[in-house]
């Protein structure tokens, strides 16, 4: 992770992978246009014999001690397979989480969940028919959540597992396109709180 000082919606990303920080456009409303270039992506294979670790992650290094919830809209403009918009839980790149808005091998758009504890396992989870999705990712210091909505109202939990990430973290949103030739994905109402949801299988 390089330094890096971006601040929206009092949010500020303080570190930039693989040139992240040239990678976005933002403006006055606090909107992130997050550009990836072709053959992008972030993927440990099942078999350990290839990584991919070149998709650009904007990301905010946090104190995982404290409890926390971050959540984003995220609106990608998908082209080919497996473009995507993304949230990431990341210490190093043989352990880091992502939670993405992806187009799948049928070009259905859909929630997609991927743990990275030296490999990547890879879970496809519902298909979203609207172009934007509301994603949330939250801890209760013992535990994370992966979350969606369709209204930021009602959240419907996709993964929860053991916390077993180092005191401090980086906390982030990313683009990719490993089948493509780039991807726009736009960023906003962005949210932060050092507060877990009190329930955190409902995720509020």
């Amino acid at each position: 992770m390089e330094p890096c000082n971006l601040t929206l919606n009092a949010f500020t990303f303080s570190h930039s992978l693989n040139g992240a920080c040239d990678a976005v456009s933002t403006d006055q409303l606090g909107k992130i246009v997050f550009k990836s270039g072709p053959k992008t992506d972030f993927f440990n294979a099942a078999d350990g014999k290839t990584r991919y670790g070149n998709a650009p992650i904007l990301a905010r290094e946090i104190d995982n001690t404290k409890p926390f919830s971050f959540s984003v809209k995220v609106s990608p403009t998908f082209g080919k397979m497996y473009d995507a918009g993304a949230l990431y839980i990341y210490e190093h790149d043989m352990h880091w989480q992502k939670f993405a808005f992806e187009m799948d091998e049928r070009g259905a758009t859909r929630m997609v969940t991927v743990r990275t504890v030296d490999t990547s396992d890879d879970a496809n989870h519902e298909i979203i028919p609207q172009p934007s999705v509301y994603m949330k990712i939250a801890s209760n210091v013992e535990s994370i959540g992966f979350y969606y909505s369709l209204d930021e109202q009602q959240w419907q939990l996709l993964r929860i597992y053991k916390n077993d990430f180092p005191t401090k973290v980086h906390l982030g949103i990313s683009s990719q396109s490993p089948m493509g030739e780039g991807i726009e994905v736009l960023f906003e109402e962005i949210h932060f709180e050092e507060k877990s949801p009190d329930d955190m299988r409902k995720g509020i």
